[in-house]
């Protein structure tokens, strides 16, 4: 199961990543578009935007799995030590804490949007519930992903910081 999940991860960490370049190409579009052409899109902005979107909640597991996320160990900087895995854990488990407080709302939010069938306020018109969907979506897969990391500090201990060799 941790496999699956830390594949996952993996997945849409770099899906995120194609996404991000995804909304590089279609800005140089526009400004191509706006100023050489003199005829700017109408699904630029709305499009990036939702792709930003996306991809920063799709982004999060991703960083977790590799350890990404912000990280202070001035305290604890041995990742041997029993007091290092309980510090670790007890993180994990905040992130946990926060992701399932993320989902329960983000879903009730999506559910209410898909049902009344609301939509963007733009020319495009998007239905609202494809925004709202990706709050839930990455806090669920960032929740799997710490369970499975909380799992690995367990089995196989906490990784070594490689920063630690170059401070010393």
């Amino acid at each position: 199961m941790i496999k699956l999940i830390d594949y996952i991860s993996e997945f849409t960490g770099k899906f995120a990543a194609w996404v991000f370049f995804a909304i590089g190409f279609f800005i140089c579009y526009e400004v191509v578009a706006r100023y050489v052409f003199n005829s700017p899109t109408v699904w630029v902005d709305e499009v990036s935007r939702i792709g930003q979107i996306w991809g920063a909640y799709l982004a999060g597991a991703f960083a977790l799995k590799h350890r990404e996320m912000i990280v202070i160990d001035v305290a604890f900087r041995r990742p041997d030590t029993l007091v290092r895995k309980v510090v670790e854990t007890f993180s994990i488990l905040v992130i946990l804490i926060f992701c399932i407080t993320a989902v329960w709302y983000g879903y009730g939010l999506w559910y209410k949007s898909l049902l009344r069938g609301h939509t963007t306020d733009t020319y495009l018109a998007l239905p609202k519930w494809f925004t709202h969907a990706s709050v839930w979506v990455g806090f669920a897969l960032l929740g799997l992903q710490a369970m499975a990391e909380a799992v690995k500090i367990w089995r196989d201990g906490v990784p070594a910081d490689d920063t630690l060799e170059h401070e010393i």
